[in-house]
């Protein structure tokens, strides 16, 4: 009767150990990779490097993240590069 018992518990956990990895299999799988967005605001300074740390939509976020690590705000030169509207070059046809 103990045998019983240990092969009904020893079974309960394989099938458990089978759900947790099939979930996380499929978790795994179904994610994809969170999209890249450039905000308009980048701490940078000592430690941070060029352009810095790009996550925050305005200057107060940025200015309150930035406050006492000596370390600055600056406009995102990624996004201010984007938001420029292109020229294009005239062809004219002589």
């Amino acid at each position: 009767m103990i045998a019983a018992q240990e092969d009904s518990i020893m079974h309960n956990a394989k099938l458990a150990m089978l759900v947790l990895l099939a979930a996380g299999s499929a978790t795994m799988a179904g994610s994809t990779p969170a999209a890249a967005y450039d905000y308009p605001y980048c701490v940078q300074g000592r430690g941070v490097g060029i352009p810095g740390d790009c996550s925050y939509q305005t200057y107060q976020q940025c200015m309150a993240s930035a406050a006492g690590r000596g370390v600055y705000c600056n406009v995102n030169p990624r996004a201010a590069l984007n938001q420029q509207p292109r020229r294009g070059r005239v062809y004219r046809d002589y």
